[in-house]
């Protein structure tokens, strides 16, 4: 049997692609706030993407357990949120901004699950670096639009966790199937009021053009990620998403960044690089979690009467002499 292509490339060549096309569509969506406002383009590309992830997967609805439902829901509720409240900082701060602020959510995420001080080392230096770009001192610092960036990232990192519990059970692409269709209903909340009546075939195209480059290509691209990588090595390799944004948003918005920020970059990708070298995540392991959920499926499948016949059958003639020897 032929292996998937994605199982070729490395986990952390995936969520890197990820960045880029999230960065991508983020920096478009700015241009798109003035004519549908910016929760009517959160939930607009939600949409879009809703039916798109329907389209190329079908929704795992009998394969979900009783266990899963939780967790489905909540990976929902913090993609939706996440995409709302970042794209709802973007008319006050500049992209790059939104992102480093944004990225301590998976900082919290690095620093609670790591193991050993060697992460933890450039946990801190990236959160110096992020800092940089941040710049609270100063007098252009925005509340509100720092306030939904730190949200944001609360959801951020919750989505990091729900998502590589969420993906150890399901494959492919079928929880992203069941999760952004309530990612939509949230986002749904905020913008479907105020674009409702701007519906046309003009705002559908849109729609599903921003939708591919955030949420289809990048969710997916993240689902497939954190199957191979723990969250402690993607919270950690996430922190080129700052260098990322700043790149796009030179290209694409214009925003330069000052030599602070230029600075805070270059310390987040070093940080960023170094977090690598413990990126890599077996596919093929199991926790102690995964072979004791196995177990539990197995014994729920199988036959109680032929499970006693196992256990209770004679020994052979074999072990017989061997005992009398």
């Amino acid at each position: 049997m032929t292996a998937s292509p994605q199982k070729h490339l490395p986990a952390w060549s995936l969520a890197v692609t990820g960045m880029v096309s999230v960065q991508i569509g983020s920096a478009l969506s700015v241009g798109l706030i003035d004519t549908y406002s910016a929760g009517g383009v959160a939930w607009m590309r939600l949409v879009a993407g809703t039916v798109i992830f329907w389209l190329i997967s079908r929704p795992p609805i009998r394969s979900i357990r009783r266990k899963d439902i939780l967790p489905l829901i909540g990976l929902g509720l913090a993609t939706g949120s996440m995409s709302t409240l970042f794209i709802l900082a973007l008319p006050y701060i500049n992209l790059g901004t939104a992102v480093a602020i944004e990225y301590l959510g998976p900082l919290s995420v690095a620093a609670l699950r790591s193991r050993s001080l060697k992460p933890v080392g450039w946990l801190f230096l990236a959160f110096a670096g992020v800092l940089a770009m941040t710049q609270p001192w100063s007098s252009a610092f925005n509340l509100k639009g720092v306030m939904m960036a730190a949200f944001a990232g609360v959801c951020w990192g919750t989505y990091i966790l729900l998502t590589q519990k969420v993906g150890d059970h399901f494959t492919g692409l079928s929880a992203l199937s069941i999760t952004v269709p309530i990612a939509s209903l949230v986002a749904g909340a905020v913008g479907a009021p105020t674009i409702i009546s701007q519906f046309d075939l003009k705002m559908v195209a849109i729609a599903f053009g921003i939708a591919l480059l955030h949420p289809v290509i990048p969710f997916a691209l993240e689902m497939m990620a954190l199957r191979r990588m723990n969250p402690t090595a993607f919270g950690t390799l996430t922190s080129l998403e700052p260098a990322v944004s700043i790149l796009i948003g030179i290209l694409i918005l214009g925003q330069i960044p000052n030599w602070l920020q230029a600075l805070g970059v270059a310390v987040v990708v070093i940080a960023g690089a170094g977090s690598q070298q413990n990126a890599a995540r077996d596919p093929e392991a199991l926790t102690e979690q995964n072979v004791t959920e196995l177990l539990e499926d197995e014994a729920a499948i199988l036959p109680k009467k032929k499970t006693r016949r196992h256990f209770n059958k004679k020994p052979s003639f074999k072990c017989r002499k061997q005992k009398d020897d």
